[in-house]
């Protein structure tokens, strides 16, 4: 069962604070590196921002844009392969626990020409209950169908990949919004101009991220957490060292097969 949680003071679990962030759950925190949730460093992002706590993922959606800014998971080898056994079942939902004028509808969607990109992927989900959470478009950006069905989903793939070889990852998915003026699918949805994913190993304190712009073709980067959270204003870990996220790990090339996450 979804639930809020704080965007402001995830470490406190017994403080109420808005009707908007409610008190952080025990469950939630598994979710996050050293079980502390990513934190905004612009104010202006904080704006209509709240915390959705789900089964197998953490969502900090914004009534702005009517997107999440970022999805978190901690995905492991046991994680993916429950995940495997889950039949994949399309059900995109609006987040009725969000005001409806600052959640996404799925009319917003219909005849855009974009993609509805999960940030937190269903592939990626151990349950029937966490895939259909997975679909809520509180999880669910405008994403350019190429970059959706090629581009990202190799990343998406590769990501899983590595957490095989690890062990065990925490993930971060999430839109960039730069520029002046920012496109809006009908009106109303903000359309990323970039898309990342940024992983921890919190065995190899390792970390790196992928960003790729929100359009056709195969264009990517791999940059270190310091470069990416910068770019983005957000501290996507705030327990990992300094150090660590000044260096870009390796992370493995996606391999493109064209088929859709």
């Amino acid at each position: 069962m979804r639930k809020l949680f704080s965007a402001l003071s995830v470490a406190l679990l017994a403080l109420m604070l808005t009707q908007t962030a409610a008190a952080q759950t025990t469950t939630c925190l598994a979710h996050f590196a050293g079980r502390t949730a990513p934190t905004i460093t612009r104010p202006a992002l904080q704006d209509k921002t709240v915390g959705l706590c789900f089964e197998a993922f953490a969502v900090m959606h914004s009534g702005v844009s009517r997107t999440p800014l970022w999805s978190a998971e901690h995905l492991t080898r046991d994680s993916l392969q429950q995940a495997r056994a889950v039949k994949r079942r399309d059900a995109f939902h609006p987040e009725i626990t969000l005001p409806p004028q600052d959640r996404a509808q799925l009319a917003d969607y219909a005849g855009s020409g974009f993609d509805r990109g999960h940030m937190a992927p269903a592939a990626d989900m151990p349950s029937e209950q966490a895939q259909h959470e997975s679909f809520s478009l509180a999880n669910i950006v405008p994403q350019e169908k190429h970059n959706n069905q090629i581009l990202w989903s190799a990343i998406e793939s590769a990501t899983r990949h590595l957490t095989q070889q690890r062990g065990e990852l925490y993930v971060i998915t999430g839109p960039v919004f730069e520029g002046e003026k920012i496109e809006r699918i009908n009106g109303r949805v903000f359309v990323p101009t970039h898309i990342f994913k940024a992983v921890y190993d919190p065995v190899q304190k390792e970390a790196a991220a992928w960003i790729a712009p929100n359009v056709a073709g195969n264009e990517y980067q791999v940059v270190s957490l310091a470069e990416l959270e910068k770019r983005i204003s957000i501290n996507l870990f705030p327990g990992v060292a300094a150090d660590i996220k000044a260096r870009t790990a390796k992370l493995p090339e996606p391999r493109l097969r064209g088929r859709p996450h």
